[in-house]
């Protein structure tokens, strides 16, 4: 367990104030090829929050002209994949011929069911320029009856999430429902997620969820005594009414929903079958997955092939 972690349990063994939080995360940087991300889930003390299994904060980065994100056409199974962007722009391409710009408060849902291949790049007229790329990449599990679905893709514009306004705090209702608001992206369990961007001293109760999480993107939290520094995700217990106040300005992100079974999870493979990892390395060293449409040139290998 990180220090940040047996930190807060000392504490908590001697200030039941803090008895909210059962668990604090500290990310692990992950080099994806000339980019860093911040890796929160999953972690060796927890695999999962709710149905969310693999949680990446991008950046904040600053690209010079001629670079930026150029991530080729990979696999999945049995998951779904979120990303939700706070500055830049990424190109979502998949083999479904999907072609679809992410940009600021939209989302894009991509449902690999029994198998779906995709590409994450930038267009030429973004990477002619300096420029930068902040945001969020998330995967949920799906449901053991629904992992083998159609693949399918869905973009949702920034326009079109529930923008709210709690005690003077800007609330986005991303996924499910929260605070008598309910968003439109499709979830295929019970799911949370809700971005706020709070002021220094302000405070917002989080919505109720069977489980729940807050990961700090930028910023300071306390949770009654408890702090929650930058960069961390505070996993909380199921009391209702809890508080977070903002030490300064902060960006935060609250996930969650119904727990699931652990899962089995290898390179970009998620699912509750073990054999069915396997057959989808099979797959993919074999080349049948189908191809990503204008985007077929390229692929990353599987690791160890």
């Amino acid at each position: 367990m990180s220090n940040l972690s047996e930190s807060v349990t000392a504490d908590c063994q001697t200030d039941h104030s803090c008895d909210a939080i059962e668990l604090m995360i500290q990310p692990r940087d992950k080099d994806l090829g000339g980019f860093s991300v911040r890796r929160v889930l999953p972690t060796r003390e927890r695999q999962m929050v709710g149905p969310w299994i693999f949680f990446d904060h991008m950046g904040p980065a600053r690209f010079p002209a001629g670079s930026g994100i150029n991530v080729r056409p990979h696999p999945h199974i049995n998951l779904a994949t979120v990303t939700y962007l706070f500055e830049g722009e990424i190109l979502h391409r998949d083999s479904l011929g999907s072609v679809q710009p992410i940009r600021p408060g939209d989302i894009n849902l991509m449902v690999a069911g029994k198998g779906i291949v995709h590409s994450e790049r930038e267009r030429p007229e973004v990477t002619a320029t300096d420029h930068n790329l902040h945001g969020l990449q998330l995967w949920l599990a799906l449901p053991e009856d629904r992992e083998e679905i159609e693949p399918a893709f869905y973009h949702y514009p920034s326009a079109d999430i529930p923008a709210l306004d709690i005690d003077g705090v800007p609330v986005r209702v991303i996924m499910g429902q929260a605070y008598d608001a309910t968003s439109p992206v499709k979830t295929l369990s019970e799911t949370l997620y809700v971005e706020a961007h709070l002021q220094k001293g302000q405070s917002l109760v989080l919505p109720e969820a069977t489980e729940r999480a807050v990961y700090v993107a930028s910023g300071s939290l306390k949770a009654r005594e408890t702090a929650i520094p930058q960069h961390s995700m505070a996993i909380f217990g199921s009391q209702s009414g809890i508080k977070i106040t903002a030490g300064e300005e902060s960006r935060i992100a609250v996930i969650g929903g119904e727990p699931f079974a652990p899962r089995f999870m290898e390179w970009n493979f998620v699912s509750s079958r073990k054999d069915r990892l396997e057959q989808a390395k099979a797959d993919w060293k074999a080349g049948r997955f189908p191809l990503v449409p204008g985007d077929e040139d390229e692929f990353i290998p599987l690791p160890g092939s």
